[in-house]
């Protein structure tokens, strides 16, 4: 009930802004040891970081990443561990070890960041931490589908993790998590957004050098990031993101790594400690190559690339496997092989990020005779030019998608409807949620300026068309009802646009404010077969350590 959730953690939002004041001596830019510049972790895509310089972009001593060789290059990312900067979207995948030295500590948290646990300090111990408190405004919510306007959303999520590490070759880590959630006239809320306490991650590595590669063998639960954060990511949005239980192995070379792992999904319920134990329906497994690709240049610039080539597994069932029909939906299983690439380059004064996918895989109905093959592709591209060495240290680019759609009315035949059932972020163009990549093509400009080194704003304006005619439009988790097989052709393809500015602004070391707020502008044919126009608002204050 929303009564017994109305106030979830006012004193802990007190804790969060004293915690992250206690580091604000740190917060002039010119201090020897200021925090760095703002980052817009911990959403992934190297391109969506501000950038304030125009030296080399490698790794930089106040970006806590492991010992990764050429993919240390920007954020990380292409590890395979997901963006690190002075902290990672996964606190696992962040190296403290340089606070083996207590005089290399600089922060009045380091203590907790390396705590040694034997005289040679080879056993030692690591804990994180992260607060997030979010309201979130919807004028219209789910396009006026909802049934009422005003939804306001105040939720608070929290996660306590420890790394131990046992020697060089071992470490286990744990982290738990709890979330709650309320608001006045809200929708929407599972056990993903309300968890009384939860083990989040549990997992044990054993890892070293083998043939001159860094190996790891990691068993366990655990976050799983290495994917184009459009097709696979962790679920920033709910209070309890993805997590995954089963096996991953890794190679790490000086420009090649290899990727292999096998999952079952996490079952998150209220009550439960261990999040409800394993969703054996739900499935990841797959095989990745990445290579740091030798340097080049284009003119006087100097490129450095990489091209990230796999095969991703799903097999998934619930409301993203129904499949739209002239008779109503049919439910069922899908299983859906992932065959994709994606090539990212950067250079002082540009940079882009090309990225595709094509499914392949079979639908199996619920109901005898209704089993179908799969069909579908997807794609992503963003361009872009950088003055890092201006005062606005601006991004000025265009980003381009598409999502295949599928043939709603027939009731055989291929599936060719595009599905990502394990990204319900959609931040690449559409921080609102309103609408998921599915039977959609967008373009539009992705502007970025960063006036200040924790400063940082950010603008986006794409225009949305449907793939196919004879599909609707998806929300998070289910489509759209409002269209019918009369409405789906008079709506015309052109679907609307979604205006978007966010501003970040990284108080201190630990505490992050960033607002973003929009428009939901649908096409005269969209409102016509019953969709509305709205406004939204989300702001987060993020505490982490």
């Amino acid at each position: 009930m929303a009564g017994k959730h109305r106030y979830p953690t006012l004193r802990q939002l007190g804790l969060m802004v004293l915690l992250g004041l206690g580091s604000f001596h740190n917060a002039s830019a010119d201090a020897p040891h200021a925090p760095p510049a703002v980052e817009t972790y911990p959403l992934a895509g190297v391109i969506g970081q501000p950038r304030r310089v125009g030296a080399p972009h490698g790794k930089e001593t106040r970006r806590h990443q492991g010992d990764w060789g050429r993919f240390n290059y920007g954020n990380g990312e292409f590890a395979g561990f997901g963006p690190v900067g002075m902290y990672g979207v996964a606190p696992w995948a962040e190296d403290w070890s340089a606070l083996r030295n207590p005089a290399r500590r600089r922060d009045f948290l380091d203590p907790l960041k390396f705590i040694a646990l034997n005289e040679a300090r080879t056993i030692w111990l690591s804990l994180s931490g992260e607060s997030r408190a979010r309201y979130w405004y919807e004028a219209q919510p789910r396009l006026g589908t909802v049934g009422h306007q005003g939804a306001s959303r105040f939720t608070t999520r929290n996660f306590l993790g420890a790394d131990l590490h046992l020697g060089q070759h071992v470490r286990v880590f744990g982290q738990l998590n709890n979330g709650t959630a309320a608001g006045s006239r809200y929708y929407g809320y599972s056990a993903t957004w309300r968890r009384r306490l939860g083990v989040q991650q549990l997992f044990a590595e054993v890892k070293g050098t083998v043939i001159g590669a860094h190996m790891g063998l990691m068993v366990g639960r655990q976050q799983f990031l290495d994917a184009p954060s459009w097709l696979l990511y962790q679920g920033e949005t709910p209070n309890v993101p993805l997590t995954w239980n089963g096996v991953r192995g890794y190679a790490l070379w000086k420009s090649i790594r290899v990727d292999a792992y096998d999952f079952v999904q996490t079952q998150v319920t209220h009550d439960t400690i261990m999040g409800g134990g394993f969703d054996r329906s739900t499935r990841l497994y797959g095989v990745d190559v990445t290579s740091a690709l030798p340097l080049f240049n284009i003119g006087h610039q100097q490129v450095h690339s990489f091209l990230d080539l796999f095969w991703m597994g799903f097999r998934f069932q619930g409301a993203q496997a129904r499949l739209m029909q002239r008779t109503g939906d049919a439910s069922g299983t899908q299983t859906r092989q992932n065959i994709g690439f994606r090539w990212y380059g950067s250079a002082p004064a540009f940079e882009y990020n090309l990225s595709a996918v094509y499914q392949t895989g079979r639908f199996y109905a619920a109901k005898a005779g209704g089993n179908r093959p799969i069909s579908a592709y997807a794609g992503r591209a963003v361009v872009g030019w950088r003055h890092s060495s201006s005062f606005f240290h601006p991004f000025i680019g265009m980003q381009a998608e598409i999502y295949s759609g599928g043939r709603a009315l027939q009731q055989h035949g291929e599936v060719t409807g595009f599905v990502a059932p394990f990204s319900p972020r959609n931040g690449t163009f559409d921080t609102s949620r309103t609408l998921v990549r599915a039977n959609l093509m967008s373009i539009g400009p992705l502007l970025s300026a960063t006036p200040l080194p924790r400063l940082n704003f950010q603008f986006k304006l794409p225009f949305m068309w449907r793939q196919r005619l004879g599909d609707g439009l998806y929300g998070n988790g289910s489509r759209y009802t409002f269209f019918n097989s009369s409405s789906l052709h008079k709506a015309g393809r052109y679907v609307g646009f979604i205006p978007q500015l966010s501003m970040r602004y990284q108080i201190t070391q630990h505490l992050t404010y960033q607002v973003n707020g929009g428009a939901v502008v649908m096409s005269k044919g969209v409102r016509r077969a019953g969709a509305k126009n709205g406004t939204f608002m989300i702001s987060d204050l993020v505490f982490r350590f």
